[in-house]
């Protein structure tokens, strides 16, 4: 099957050297690096009231976005393409532990916890009862 690129001039979601090498090496233990992706997706929930998610793919629709970077593929259906597009996802490391962290200019406010957020028009969790110190906890 052959699958069609996004240009990545446009607005696309990148990842950065220290992800790229990051997901390269789970995709490489994990038998993985010639047949999936990374798919990243948005999804409702979180106590930002959208919650991020990625996991690896290898069923590519006609209808996603596919980038390529540093030799990885990255999809994202369309619907998480209009809430994440322009996104950078970067790995950090650091005293706490190590993490994937997306940096996403279309969301107005995020969770303390970094893995759910909200835009511009949506109802903010803490404001219908949720936030990271409502106790809802930030998944």
């Amino acid at each position: 099957m052959d699958i069609a690129l996004t240009d990545t001039k446009t607005t696309s979601v990148t990842l950065t050297a220290m992800a790229a090498e990051k997901l390269g090496g789970i995709l490489e233990q994990k038998g993985l690096i010639e047949t999936h992706a990374l798919r990243v997706f948005v999804k409702g929930g979180g106590c930002g009231g959208m919650q991020y998610g990625m996991t690896f793919d290898d069923d590519i629709q006609d209808s996603d976005q596919v980038f390529e970077q540093h030799g990885l593929r990255v999809v994202i259906d369309p619907t998480s393409f209009f809430y994440v597009g322009g996104s950078s996802i970067d790995y950090i490391d650091n005293l706490m532990g190590g993490g994937f962290h997306i940096e996403n200019p279309n969301a107005a406010s995020t969770c303390g916890c970094g893995s759910s957020f909200r835009t511009n028009g949506a109802e903010a969790g803490a404001a219908a009862g949720g936030g990271c110190g409502s106790g809802s906890g930030c998944h």
